[in-house]
């Protein structure tokens, strides 16, 4: 469908089995993923999973976790780092993905094209209304900031975005939220 605007042949990155509960929704797969073929393998994964608090073989849990980011391919780099997504790949393929997807539970929105598709006019004016707004969305969405290196400065600005995830979607803690 987009072959013709990828700088690679089309490598869709993601993982997901119908017995998955939680589904992480993030942008689109950076270099480093779409060379590994393993989604979040990189200092932005590694991030997420500290804020989550869980370790990389439950993360890669398929049968737990589905992971599917709203655009499927890498996009390619642009002047200033990766080139966005496709914005034609999450209305195309989510809706046939999130059917073979009945038991999810949450899913965690992970920047900001992960929530103007699926927030869509709930989302709020900016990035930061929007996580702080997370409540809002719960049980269904949890909003988060994308990890990446280049919102470092996001992130120390609102330093308070990854301390509460933790606590509100519960999903690294010793006693998580149930979302059997």
């Amino acid at each position: 469908m987009c072959e013709a605007h990828l700088p690679n042949p089309p490598k869709p990155v993601l993982r997901a089995w119908p017995t998955a509960r939680v589904l992480v929704v993030g942008q689109a797969p950076g270099r480093r993923v779409h060379e590994s073929g393993i989604p979040w393998n990189d200092p932005s994964g590694d991030l997420l999973r500290e804020w989550l608090r869980i370790g990389r073989e439950d993360f890669y849990d398929e049968r737990r976790i589905a992971i599917i980011p709203a655009g499927l391919c890498y996009p390619g780099t642009g002047e200033s780092g990766d080139l966005p997504r496709g914005a034609e790949c999450a209305p195309h393929w989510h809706p046939r993905l999130r059917a073979f997807l009945p038991r999810i539970r949450l899913t965690l929105l992970v920047g900001s094209y992960a929530q103007a598709y699926y927030l869509g006019a709930r989302r709020k004016k900016t990035l930061a209304q929007t996580v702080r707004a997370r409540d809002e969305y719960l049980p269904e969405f949890f909003p988060l900031p994308h990890p990446s290196p280049r919102n470092r400065l996001w992130m120390k600005k609102n330093a308070w975005s990854s301390a509460k995830c933790c606590r509100s979607c519960g999903a690294g803690s010793k006693r998580p939220r149930d979302i059997s």
